[in-house]
């Protein structure tokens, strides 16, 4: 059975930093793109980032480049999702999803197969 989990959301003043990870099991890693949604209250489901299964592409949503990093490695199952400078606007769940390379684009859509259950990240002072 497929699965991802996230970690390491949590609670950050405004300027800081904080790190992602999302780890998955029950399938081939390097097999599947991986991408990075957020969520606000009251909002829609909007791509951050994603980054192609072999991790020679990548790609982020216009307003958040220069300030997020994605990464993986496949060794450990894990792709790293690297926030800095962040702002009160990035407060949101943050998910993972898998898929294959294609959904993997420009455009970031959430229409990804399989997805873990979100971690809370709050920029707050």
């Amino acid at each position: 059975q497929l699965q991802l989990v996230e970690s390491g959301g949590g609670l950050v003043q405004p300027g800081g930093s904080l790190g992602l990870s999302c780890t998955a099991s029950g399938f081939i890693s390097n097999y599947y793109a991986i991408g990075w949604f957020r969520q606000a209250p009251g909002k829609g489901r909007e791509g951050v980032s994603c980054i192609s299964a072999s991790g020679t592409y990548a790609t982020y949503a216009d307003s958040l480049k220069g300030r997020f990093t994605i990464s993986r490695d496949n060794a450990k199952n894990t792709v790293y999702l690297q926030m800095n400078s962040l702002k009160p606007e990035d407060t949101a769940v943050y998910y993972c999803a898998a898929d294959l390379d294609h959904l993997c684009s420009e455009s970031i859509v959430p229409e990804w197969a399989y997805w873990g259950q979100g971690t809370q990240v709050t920029v707050s002072s």
